[in-house]
């Protein structure tokens, strides 16, 4: 059920272990209510046995999933393939796949997924990996030479403009469209987003926005709340020792723990990704600026919806900019070289840092992954807010009546997988390439990738069903924190939201390696987001500013 429809029923008396008990005690519970569950007052089907089969394979706290879990996994979620494709049916296609490798996830888990669908119909697939870091100018190097050498790929909604925009996706089958159940999707990931001139492209496989991670031990550690107390510096309005609700708050908190220790460890405050990243590092500077930046009354954040004018080096950006070159020296040592994997995989899971903003990897990563010592001391909320919001039409900082401003970043709007238009020409291997497509954006086995380290965070208004987490061994409390994070995260009315224009990744990798020397300190901040600024607008006259226009516009729906 939805995190706010399960709060609405613990409200009207239903206990935890009610809620447990599956559709007849539902059912029960939605008269009792008036809470409306409908279909979730059946009984019980075999979908839904499916769907508890999968999330114990092999269970959370019971060792990060292998190969074989990912084949097991993917032969039991074959049944929707069966009914639109005979055995054998593909036997002799062979279908190119591009996609990451990044951590071992990603395309390491598609392989096991669609092994038992390669046995089944006959088709082979062949693999091409790439590092996050290498995904951008690998795409973008077929797209400028008219070299696509692969049938499906992993992509973005933001190189939609860059790939749909040029005709060389192909369009999706209605059959498809039913398979993977598409009206499931959470409501910011349904059209536009996978769409292109009115026809859709993408079979989504992940929800993207970046949400806040922390220590609980950390926040309710008794020494560091003395010592907090006791503490003469400026606190941001955090009176009491606690979580920070506003990036102010992150940087006083930051800075004051610089030198602490928990239980004779060393402790650290917020963990920044300096380091280029292909491009995806640039969401990570967002994350931070999205508070001061996205004003409640403007869609438009990044660029001037008008015009195009960048906003990069506005004060909301230099900001955030700011931030990082002020924290950077209260984190830990050699910060500068950590990218967004280090942050995440290897220091906040390995219990290093208090704060992490991150994709929803992390929530499904500390109780699962083998790497994992945070699992028991892990909380999620949307990204922190700020006293202030820039207001980019009168050139002045608001103080909204309301309180903090907040603005979830929903970076990249998820990973989706798309078959290439070259299949067209060839009915049997572009049938192939779209079911390959849609198992893996199947309802069921989407669910076991949430749950599970694989790159992906929840999607499907399906994915928020806190039971069924329960019943595969995540705690009650946990998930409903991560889950709550991930859902008003993509629901937040001032949500900052990925514009789908083309050369997006162009403008973001040109902005890293100029923050890159900012971040070093050979550069101040209002001259380095200058730089990026005039650096954008030489992109938005080389790809054509008018229909750049156009397109952000329409992205941000104006």
């Amino acid at each position: 059920m939805r995190v706010d429809l399960y709060e609405k029923l613990v409200r009207a008396g239903a206990t935890r272990r009610e809620l447990l008990k599956g559709a007849a005690s539902m059912a029960a519970l939605a008269a009792a209510s008036g809470a409306g569950l409908g279909a979730l007052t059946k009984p019980a089907a075999a979908a839904d046995d499916l769907r508890a089969k999968i999330l114990q394979i092999p269970g959370v706290g019971k060792g990060q999933p292998t190969d074989a879990d990912f084949q097991k996994v993917g032969e039991l979620c074959l049944e929707a393939t069966k009914a639109n494709v005979k055995e054998g049916e593909f036997a002799g296609v062979e279908l190119t796949f591009m996609g990451l490798n990044n951590q071992n996830l990603h395309n390491v888990l598609f392989r096991g997924f669609l092994k038992p669908w390669e046995a089944y119909t006959g088709a082979k697939i062949n693999w091409i990996d790439l590092a996050q870091a290498d995904y951008n100018p690998r795409l973008q190097q077929a797209i400028a030479t008219n070299t696509i050498d692969f049938d499906i790929v992993e992509m973005g909604a933001p190189f939609e403009g860059d790939v749909c925009g040029k005709g060389l996706t192909s369009e999706m089958p209605d059959w498809v469209r039913k398979q993977i159940d598409m009206d499931d999707l959470v409501a910011y990931l349904k059209p536009p987003v996978g769409t292109w001139n009115g026809k859709q492209y993408r079979v989504t496989v992940d929800g993207d926005t970046h949400n806040f991670n922390y220590r609980t031990d950390v926040f309710s550690d008794s020494d560091l709340a003395a010592a907090w107390k006791a503490d003469s510096g400026d606190k941001a309005g955090l009176t009491e020792w606690g979580v920070p609700k506003t990036w102010q708050q992150v940087q006083a908190v930051t800075k004051f723990l610089k030198g602490k220790q928990v239980k004779g460890q060393d402790v650290y405050g917020y963990l920044d990704a300096p380091k280029p990243w292909g491009g995806f590092g640039f969401y990570f500077l967002g994350s931070r600026a999205s508070a001061y930046a996205k004003h409640p009354d403007d869609k438009a954040w990044l660029f001037d919806p008008d015009t195009m004018k960048p906003r990069i080096n506005n004060p909301a950006w230099v900001r955030a900019i700011q931030d990082v070159i002020d924290a950077l020296p209260s984190e830990p040592q050699d910060q500068i070289n950590a990218d967004p994997n280090q942050t995440a995989f290897s220091q906040f899971l390995g219990g290093t840092g208090s704060m992490v903003a991150w994709w929803g990897d992390v929530g499904s990563n500390v109780k699962t992954n083998d790497s994992s010592v945070v699992g028991d001391v892990t909380g999620f909320s949307i990204l922190p807010g700020s006293d202030d919001v820039y207001n980019s039409k009168t050139g002045k900082w608001d103080k909204l009546a309301s309180g903090p401003n907040y603005a979830p970043n929903c970076a990249y709007l998820g990973w989706g997988v798309y078959v290439m238009a070259r299949v067209d020409s060839d009915e049997k291997k572009k049938k192939a390439a779209w079911s390959a497509a849609a198992h893996l954006g199947g309802k069921d086995l989407s669910l076991w990738c949430a749950a599970y380290p694989s790159g992906f965070q929840p999607y499907r208004n399906s994915h928020f069903n806190i039971p069924e987490w329960v019943a595969a061994g995540y705690d009650e409390a946990f998930i409903s924190s991560y889950l709550k994070s991930e859902a008003d995260s993509y629901n937040h009315p001032n949500a900052a939201i990925e514009p789908r224009i083309p050369g997006i990744f162009q403008y973001y990798s040109a902005a890293e390696d100029i923050l890159a020397n900012t971040f070093a300190g050979k550069m101040k901040a209002q001259e380095g987001a200058d730089a990026i600024a005039a650096a954008w607008e030489k992109l938005t006259d080389q790809i054509g500013r008018e229909n750049q226009i156009k397109l952000y516009k329409a992205s941000l729906g104006m």
